[in-house]
C-alpha cells in the first residue's frame, strides 16, 4: 500500500473513531439530560404533593369540644380548663371569603379545640352594608342567635355556610333558616318562631357595629390568635394555621 494510501486510510479511521466518540457522548449527555429531568419532574411532582398537602383540609375528628353559646351571640368552643391560647374567628355568614375560609380551616379550627390545644371563640357579625347581602346576613345570623345549645349551633353555623347564597341575590329566607334548623337537629319548640319573626335581627345589627367598633376589624374573615391577626397566607393554609396556633401556646 502506498504512502498516500496508508495516509488516506489513517484519516478515515480516525474520522470513524471520532464520529464514534461523538455518537457515545451524545447518549451520555442525553441519559443525563434524562436523568435529570426524572429528577426534577419528581421534585416538582413531590412538591405540588407536599403543597397540596398543606392545602388540604383536615378530617373533623370524632369527638368535639364543648360548645357554649354565649349572650352576646358569640360561640365558645373549648375543653374545660383549656384557656389559650385564645383563637378569635370573626366571620359574616354572607361573606364569601368566610366561605372559603370555613372550606379549608374550618375543620383545623375546630380540631385544635377539640385536641385541648386551642379556645377558640366564634364572631358571627355582619360587615355589609348594601342590600341584600346586609338582610342576608341579618336573618342568618339572628337565627343562630335563636340556638342554646352549643353543638347545634354549630351545626347551624356549618350549614349556613353549606347554603350561602350570592352577594347580589336575596338569600337565607326565613322558611330556609328553619328547615336548616330542624337538619340539624334544632328541636327547641321556639326556634321556628324566633326564626320568622327575626327576634334578635336588631341585636345582631347592634352586636355587628359594636365589634367593628370596638376591635378595630378591617374586614371579615378575621382570625385572631391571642389578639394578633394572622394574614390570609396562614389562616387559609390548614397546615400553616396549626402551626401558628401551637406556636402560640409554647
Amino acid at each position: 500500500m502506498s504512502k498516500g494510501a496508508r495516509e488516506a486510510s489513517a484519516r478515515e479511521r480516525i474520522a470513524a473513531q471520532r464520529a464514534a466518540s461523538r455518537k457515545q457522548d451524545q447518549r451520555r449527555r442525553l441519559m443525563i439530560i434524562t436523568a435529570v429531568g426524572a429528577v426534577a419532574v419528581a421534585a416538582i411532582g413531590l412538591g405540588s404533593w407536599y403543597a397540596a398537602s398543606r392545602n388540604a383540609a383536615e378530617k373533623p375528628v370524632l369527638a368535639q369540644a364543648p360548645a357554649t353559646v354565649n349572650a352576646d351571640g358569640t360561640l365558645t368552643l373549648g375543653k374545660p380548663g383549656v384557656t389559650g391560647p385564645v383563637v378569635e374567628v370573626y366571620e359574616d355568614f354572607q361573606c364569601p371569603a368566610c366561605k372559603a375560609l370555613e372550606d379549608s380551616s374550618g375543620s383545623t379550627i375546630k380540631n385544635l379545640a377539640a385536641e385541648g390545644k386551642a379556645k377558640v371563640i366564634y364572631h358571627p357579625i355582619t360587615i355589609f352594608p348594601q342590600e341584600p347581602t346586609r338582610s342576608n346576613s341579618i336573618r342568618a345570623a339572628s337565627a343562630a342567635r335563636c340556638i342554646t345549645d352549643g353543638r347545634q349551633w354549630l351545626a347551624f353555623h356549618d350549614k349556613l355556610f353549606q347554603n350561602q347564597p350570592g352577594e347580589t341575590v336575596e338569600g337565607f329566607a326565613l322558611n330556609d333558616l328553619v328547615s336548616w334548623g330542624e337538619d340539624v337537629g334544632v328541636t327547641a319548640p321556639g326556634f321556628p318562631e324566633c326564626v320568622t319573626s327575626q327576634k334578635y335581627a336588631q341585636a345582631q345589627a347592634n352586636q355587628s357595629a359594636k365589634v367593628l367598633k370596638n376591635d378595630k376589624l378591617t374586614g371579615t374573615p378575621t382570625i385572631r390568635v391571642n389578639g394578633k391577626d394572622l394574614p390570609n397566607q396562614t389562616a387559609y393554609v390548614p397546615a400553616k394555621l396549626r402551626e401558628a396556633v401551637l406556636a402560640a401556646g409554647r
